[in-house]
């Protein structure tokens, strides 16, 4: 099928829908503060990206990492790398250790504000990025700190992409579900209803989903149908989950190593894959 801008947008418009239509954390009710067409602007970016990029995730839970991110980096990663771009995943320990083995990874620690600025620097220069992304990656919030969904700090366990996401001089994306991710400093006034503390590092596209890990799979939607080849039909959530909870991975909302994301059974990842698949022509 061939799509036309007016097609493309008509696309965009109901993958954007479809991916807040549970309204988990309040996504639906932000939505009207986003132009329409923010995952169609961002799969454009990616699409024109042959060079590297940049995926920075992890969410530290505990002395761990949840699965909500990861899930959708290492398939957003394996798609980029089919369609010709040098992925890399940026984030912090115990995930990096959790992922250096089969993926290309780039180690960032926590440190202080002159440290993680250079870290960014150099990682940045050495790269040279077509873009940087961020999915569901803890967002700094106005007074420089971490905090989870419950309001605890985790600064100090959270290593630092947002001076990536500042200092790149390519176009940034971020993906997130709650208010308190990377990007969400686009939305600021939006979000003063959600019992969340914001984050307000802004990017150059914002994302929203109800479970970031699905933001992945919205843009990959888009890329497939661009490149006429269905990157979605690759994704196995099973799979994936079972490789994380190897590494102690554990679900963001109920703390439990088990095959879920923020409290959802994968079956409902494996839903809106299909979901979307079904509004490509793919299934």
């Amino acid at each position: 099928m061939t799509y036309t801008v007016k097609d493309e947008a008509a696309l965009s418009k109901q993958i954007e829908d479809l991916l807040v239509k549970r309204n988990l954390r309040g996504m639906k009710d932000v939505q009207g503060a986003l132009q329409t067409g923010y995952y169609l602007r961002a799969a454009r970016i990616l699409n024109k990206c042959k060079g590297h990029v940049l995926i920075g995730t992890g969410f530290p839970v505990v002395d761990t990492f949840e699965t909500d991110g990861p899930v959708g980096a290492i398939a957003l990663y394996k798609a980029l790398e089919t369609l010709g771009a040098t992925p890399i995943i940026v984030c912090g320990p115990p995930v990096s250790q959790a992922l250096m083995e089969d993926f290309r990874v780039h180690e960032i620690r926590v440190g202080e504000h002159q440290e993680r600025t250079l870290e960014a620097f150099q990682a940045l220069y050495h790269y040279q990025p077509d873009a940087v992304l961020s999915i569901e990656r803890p967002g700094q919030a106005a007074d420089g700190g971490y905090y989870n969904m419950r309001g605890e700090s985790i600064s100090s366990r959270t290593a630092c992409f947002d001076t990536f996401i500042n200092n790149a001089k390519c176009p940034t994306i971020g993906i997130g579900d709650g208010g308190n991710e990377i990007g969400m400093g686009n939305i600021t006034a939006a979000l003063k209803d959600l019992d969340i503390i914001t984050s307000t590092t802004r990017v150059d596209e914002l994302l929203i989903a109800d479970v970031s890990n699905w933001g992945a799979y919205g843009i990959m939607a888009i890329l497939s149908v661009w490149n006429d080849i269905d990157l979605l039909a690759a994704v196995n959530l099973e799979e994936i989950l079972t490789f994380l909870s190897g590494h102690g991975s554990v679900d963001g909302v109920t703390r439990i190593n088990e095959l879920t994301e923020d409290g959802l059974d994968f079956s409902e990842g494996e839903s809106v894959i299909l979901e979307l698949r079904k509004l490509i022509g793919r299934a």
